[in-house]
């Protein structure tokens, strides 16, 4: 694949030399030449120095051929601009922006550009550590419609099927994370004291898969 990625920041270019080690063709775009000096010798992709939303610049970046398209400069404005411009005039399918205001987030969330508000995902890490209780928005797709959330678990879950719960909430088990590592449950997976269960749901169902992941399973009428 070929990836054009906006910003040489810590960001860009740890994400640059993570997609160029994978063997990606990867090009990085910043205005300011000397960013690039944060790429190690050992990358192999290329450098475009210009603004990012524009053509001239992006297609020097081979944007024309690019498979996916990173905006994560330090500008909200320059990284939605040539987030849309790699979208709408290019086409490029796969399209990411950083944004740090989660007003705007939100808002171009709903347009179809996927969004990571850094500011948001920063103080929503902090009060899931603080208040772990109900559902906390992981990723939502771009209609709204579902939700990928981390969801606390009751004590009456621990040493109970993963699969159980996933059967009593309507909620799909996405993965847990457990001692920080990742883990894909299967049938026999059980949930234990510290895990994190991440799952799937429609937003219309928050309210009773908070309940049920809170409270154990609701009682036949």
């Amino acid at each position: 694949m070929h990836i054009v990625i906006l910003g040489c920041g810590r960001v860009g270019a740890l994400l640059a030399h993570r997609l160029d080690e994978l063997g990606h063709s990867v090009a990085v775009v910043d205005q300011d030449a000397g960013a690039f000096r944060k790429l190690s010798p050992d990358f192999s992709g290329q450098t475009v120095t210009g603004v990012g939303f524009d053509r001239e610049t992006l297609e020097s970046a081979g944007i024309k051929r690019a498979h996916a398209f990173a905006a994560v400069s330090s500008g909200d404005n320059s990284n939605i601009l040539a987030a849309r411009v790699a979208r709408e005039t290019y086409g490029v399918e796969q399209v990411v922006a950083r944004i740090y205001d989660p007003r705007r987030a939100q808002v171009y969330e709903r347009l179809g550009i996927p969004t990571v508000a850094t500011v948001s995902w920063t103080a929503g890490q902090f009060m899931r550590r603080m208040l772990p209780l109900g559902a906390e928005d992981e990723y939502r797709d771009p209609s709204g419609t579902v939700v990928l959330s981390e969801v606390h678990v009751g004590e009456c879950w621990l040493g109970r099927r993963a699969s159980d719960l996933g059967m009593a909430s309507g909620a799909r088990i996405a993965f847990l994370t457990r001692y920080g590592q990742a883990l894909l449950p299967d049938q026999d997976t059980v949930v234990q004291a510290g895990d994190l269960v991440h799952c799937l749901f429609l937003d219309e169902m928050r309210a009773r898969v908070e309940r049920i992941f809170e409270h154990g399973p609701e009682e036949e009428s």
